[in-house]
C-alpha cells in the first residue's frame, strides 16, 4: 500500500472529492500544504468550499481531469474499475487508495484516535463526542458523516490530540484505521450486498475490534447478541455500556419531556450523573452513554461533558425539524434500515402530534428485498405511510424489485398505504390527507428531504 508522508506534501486527485467524507479529507490535507484536485458528477456548497480553499475541481469524471504530474490517486467504493479516471490513472501508473486507507493514515498522526462504528447510530454518536470535546476545549479534529451545526460542516481541523471519525463497515472500510478507541454501537444484518450474512458481519466487527492496540481501550454495547464473541481474548481493555447494570455504563429513571427528549440517570463507576438530552428517542439514550463512556477516557470532567450532551440538539437529516406549514410540523430522518426506522417512528410517538404520517424512501433494491417483511412491520406504527420509489444509490435494479412490493407487504398486515411514482403527486396526497397538529416524517438516505423542502417553500 502507498504511504503518505505528511511531512512531504504531494499532488493528491479525489475521485467523488463532493463527497462528504472525501470532501473532509480533501479539506485535512489542503491545510497540511497539499495540492489537492478532484472531480465529481455534479458541483455542491462541499465543492465550492473545497474550491475557495484553493482545490482544483472539474464536474464531470473524464481521463483528461488525470493530469500528467498527479502523485496519488483516492477513491471510494462507489468508483468502479471501468471509471474513465480510474482507467487513466492505471495507465499512467499513479498510485492509488482507497477512501478508508488514506482516511487510516491521518488517523496515525494523532495521539487518541477515536472510530465509531456500528450499523446505526455512528454520526449522531459521533457527534455527541465531538461537541463533549469541544466543550472541553480539547481542540479536536472531527470528520462526520453529517453537518454538525457547532463546526458549522462535516470537518473542522484541530490540534495533534484527538482525532473523532465514523468507521464504516461497508466492504470492510474499516479494516484501513488505526484508532486508539474504538466504539461498537450494535451490529445487525445490512450491506447484504456485501457481506454474506450476520456472521460474515459479526466476523468483520470483530476484525475490527482487533486493530486495536495492547494500550486501546474498545467501547462496545452489551446489548450486542454474545457480544463477548466480539471481545473475548483481545489484547486491548474493553469498557461496556448498555441497558442493565452488567454493564460498566447503564442507565435508570428514564423519562421523556413534551418533546420526546430523553433524561436519565447515567450509573458507572466513575459515579453516577443525571443526563439531559436535547435529542429525541431512547436510542440517543444509548447513543449518549457510549459519548460519555469516551468522555471518560478522554479525561474530560463530568460536568462539561453532561452540559455539552445538553446542548448537542442533533445534526442534519437526524430528527430534524425542518418546520410548519399549517400547523403540521415537517420533520425529517435519514433511517434507511428496518431498525432505524422503527427507533425513529417510537421517538415520534414521544412527539406532540395528532396523526403520523411518514414518506418512505427505500434505499437500495438490495437492502428493500432483504427486508421487506422489516420494512413493512416496522412502517405500520404510523397512522398513514407513503411510499416513493427506491433509491438506487449504487446499484442497478437486477433483482425486481419496487415499492409496489413493499406496498403489497404492508396491506398484508392489513394497514393501508399510499404509492407514488412523482414527488408532486406524493406532496398533493399531503396537503390533501394532513390536518394541523399532525407530524409529516420523511424518512430515507436519498433525497426524500426535498418534499418537506417542497411543502415549506423552500
Amino acid at each position: 500500500m502507498y504511504e503518505v508522508d505528511f511531512k512531504k506534501p504531494i499532488w493528491v486527485h479525489f475521485m467523488g472529492i463532493g463527497g462528504i467524507s472525501m470532501s473532509g479529507l480533501a479539506e485535512i490535507l489542503l491545510s497540511e500544504g497539499f495540492e489537492v484536485s478532484g472531480s465529481d458528477v455534479k458541483a455542491s456548497p462541499l465543492t465550492e468550499k473545497l474550491t475557495e480553499l484553493g482545490a482544483k475541481i472539474a464536474i464531470g469524471q473524464r481521463a483528461e481531469n488525470i493530469k500528467d504530474g498527479m502523485q496519488l490517486l483516492v477513491y471510494t467504493a462507489a468508483i468502479s474499475p471501468d471509471n474513465a479516471e480510474f482507467r487513466e490513472a492505471q495507465k499512467k501508473g499513479i498510485p492509488m487508495l482507497k477512501r478508508a486507507e488514506l482516511l487510516g493514515q491521518i488517523m496515525k498522526n494523532y495521539r487518541m484516535p477515536i472510530a465509531v462504528s456500528g450499523t446505526h447510530g455512528k454520526t449522531t454518536t459521533t457527534s455527541m463526542i465531538s461537541e463533549i470535546l469541544l466543550g472541553a476545549d480539547k481542540d479536536p479534529t472531527i470528520t462526520v458523516g453529517g453537518m454538525l451545526k457547532d463546526i458549522n460542516g462535516n470537518l473542522k481541523i484541530g490540534g495533534p490530540d484527538f482525532f473523532v471519525a465514523e468507521a464504516c463497515e461497508y466492504t470492510n472500510s474499516f479494516h484501513s484505521f488505526f484508532p486508539k478507541v474504538a466504539v461498537i454501537l450494535n451490529i445487525e444484518e445490512d450491506h447484504l450486498d456485501f457481506f454474506k450474512d450476520i456472521n460474515d458481519i459479526r466476523a468483520s466487527f470483530r476484525h475490527f475490534a482487533e486493530l486495536l492496540p495492547e494500550d486501546g481501550t474498545l467501547i462496545i454495547n452489551a446489548d450486542i447478541d454474545d457480544y463477548r464473541e466480539i471481545t473475548e481474548g483481545l489484547k486491548c481493555s474493553v469498557i461496556t455500556y448498555g441497558s442493565d447494570e452488567s454493564a460498566d455504563y447503564y442507565p435508570s429513571d428514564i423519562t421523556y419531556d413534551e418533546f420526546g427528549h430523553g433524561c436519565y440517570t447515567l450509573h458507572s463507576k466513575a459515579g453516577d450523573e443525571k443526563i439531559s438530552l436535547s435529542v429525541v428517542g431512547l436510542h440517543n439514550v444509548y447513543n449518549s452513554l457510549a459519548a460519555m463512556a469516551v468522555s471518560d477516557l478522554a479525561g474530560v470532567e463530568r460536568n462539561c461533558a453532561v452540559e455539552a450532551l445538553g446542548k448537542f440538539t442533533g445534526t442534519d437529516r437526524r430528527f430534524e425539524k425542518k418546520g410548519e406549514i399549517g400547523g403540521v410540523t415537517i420533520i425529517d430522518d435519514y433511517a434507511h434500515h428496518p431498525t432505524e426506522i422503527k427507533a425513529t417512528l417510537a421517538a415520534a410517538k414521544n412527539y406532540p402530534h395528532k396523526k403520523l404520517i411518514v414518506v418512505f424512501q427505500p434505499h437500495t433494491y438490495t437492502r428493500t428485498k432483504a427486508f421487506l417483511d422489516e420494512f413493512a412491520d416496522a412502517l405500520s406504527a404510523a397512522d398513514i405511510v407513503v411510499l416513493t420509489d427506491i433509491y438506487a444509490a449504487r446499484e442497478k435494479n437486477t433483482i425486481g424489485i419496487s415499492s409496489k412490493d413493499l406496498l403489497a407487504k404492508i396491506e398484508e398486515k392489513g394497514k393501508t398505504a399510499y404509492y407514488f411514482s412523482y414527488f408532486d403527486d406524493a406532496e398533493n396526497f399531503i396537503l390533501l390527507h394532513s390536518d394541523p397538529g399532525d407530524l409529516l416524517l420523511t424518512v430515507g438516505a436519498g433525497d426524500v428531504y426535498q418534499i418537506g423542502d417542497h411543502l415549506l417553500g423552500k
